[in-house]
């Protein structure tokens, strides 16, 4: 019998279920302890927050290897290849490993029915497992207490900010999306919370758990200083503090850099500032606040695709300005607070461009998100049948003062970065 391809089996993953999404470990928790992973071998560090959790996994991940070690990463979604989202020591999972991972899980699932998420948490267990790593770092997907990654009992749980998003599935204040993030700590496991003003519930479940102890923004560890030049603290596994001076992320948060750093101490990894900045320098993800100069002209990527996390990139527009217009190219999902993410961009572009996502039914139609930009009274604005034909059209009105912001959903920036690749290889590498 002929082996599926990886696109044959990203295919079929997407037929096993009848919902997108369905939170619970029941399931996938079965399937893991009949494929005998679970406990995993290595030191887990389990990440969950609003914004921010991709990149203090990316940071965490490239210390380590800056230190010698083989981590495992396991983040969502990816851009370009579902390889992206299971790296082993920095590298992306090749096709032949995750096949056999699935094959191995379609094996044993036994009529049990999995989502696309949880088949790709389990491949990525089983890859990790098969390659030894030192570390796993895990990502959650969605919320936490029920996402398929918290089947795995973290050694340290880092928790990044905590905002309004997904509230259909998590709830509809801080509060209550607190309690769900908080389900991925354990009792006498450490918790990393990088949110500087963290709702009471978060802390709540940490007394009812046990978790503990508790390194927290502002208190255990914290920094200061502009994103260009800051320095921060965090605490030593003996006591007192480890100062980390003339560090520089101005495409990633401090606060983010710090709380994977403090996660770093906790495993007990040493390391000094130049291998913290090599790893700040490595780490720096697509789509996450990406500045790119390609063919003359000036780019900023960004996955903002809630109020919060459109606050950080205004902010990273005005911290580094440009001499000519701002420029959106935007599209979102229907189930976001899109009104309020457009309203905190009043006044900030100067036109904004707009492209359909046909194949993407939760995307709004570009007419809905255009009826709001003239509620609000905002630029001009075009409108084109998908997302390619809208970065075309913005290029030609751009010009080497200009800066063009690529915003408002993974799918938007997922939808450009090949149209960029296809530059890249026009112009040559980034200028």
């Amino acid at each position: 019998m002929t082996s599926k391809t990886l696109a044959q089996w990203l295919q079929h993953l997407e037929t096993l279920h009848p919902n997108e999404m369905e939170l619970g470990l029941e399931r996938v928790s079965q399937v893991a302890g009949t494929l005998g992973l679970l406990p995993l071998s290595s030191p887990v560090v389990t990440v969950a927050g609003t914004n921010g959790k991709g990149s203090a996994v990316a940071v965490l991940e490239s210390l380590l290897r800056e230190c010698g070690f083989r981590p495992g990463a396991f983040t969502s979604p990816h851009f370009l290849r579902f390889n992206e989202r299971i790296r082993v020591d920095g590298n992306e999972a090749q096709d032949e490993q995750l096949i056999a991972a699935f094959e191995a899980i379609e094996g044993v699932r036994d009529g049990i029915s999995l989502t696309y998420f949880e088949f790709s948490t389990l491949a990525a267990l089983m890859v990790f497992e098969r390659e030894a790593v030192d570390y796993v770092l895990l990502e959650v997907g969605l919320g936490g207490r029920l996402d398929s990654a918290n089947m795995v009992d973290a050694d340290i749980a880092v928790i990044t900010s905590i905002d309004l998003d997904h509230q259909d599935w998590l709830g509809d204040t801080r509060g209550v999306i607190a309690r769900e993030k908080a389900g991925i700590m354990r009792e006498g496991k450490p918790v990393v919370i990088a949110d500087p003003e963290p709702p009471g519930e978060l802390l709540e479940v940490a007394r009812d758990r046990a978790a503990g102890p508790l390194y927290r923004l502002g208190q255990e560890f914290d920094f200061s200083g502009p994103a260009d030049r800051w320095q921060g603290r965090v605490q030593a596994l003996k006591g007192g503090n480890k100062l980390l001076q003339h560090l520089s992320s101005v495409s990633l948060l401090p606060a983010n850099v710090c709380a994977a750093a403090q996660a770093a101490v906790l495993l007990g990894v040493e390391f000094g500032e130049d291998q913290l900045q090599r790893a700040i320098d490595g780490s720096i993800r697509p789509g996450r606040l990406q500045r790119m100069e390609l063919g003359g002209f000036h780019y900023l990527l960004d996955v903002a695709h809630n109020p919060a996390a459109i606050d950080k990139l205004l902010e990273n527009i005005a911290a580094s300005p440009c001499n000519g217009k701002v420029i959106a190219l935007f599209s979102a999902m229907k189930d976001k607070a899109i009104d309020e993410m457009l309203e905190a961009c009043s006044g900030h572009f100067d036109a904004w461009f707009l492209g359909e996502q046909p194949d993407n039914p939760r995307a709004m139609p570009t007419a809905q998100i255009a009826e709001l930009l003239r509620e609000q009274g905002q630029g001009a604005i075009s409108i084109s049948k998908n997302l390619r034909q809208a970065f075309r059209r913005a290029q030609t009105v751009m010009n080497g003062e200009d800066l063009l912001v690529v915003f408002g959903s993974f799918f938007t920036v997922a939808a450009v970065l090949p149209q960029l690749e296809k530059d890249r290889g026009k112009f040559g590498t980034d200028e």
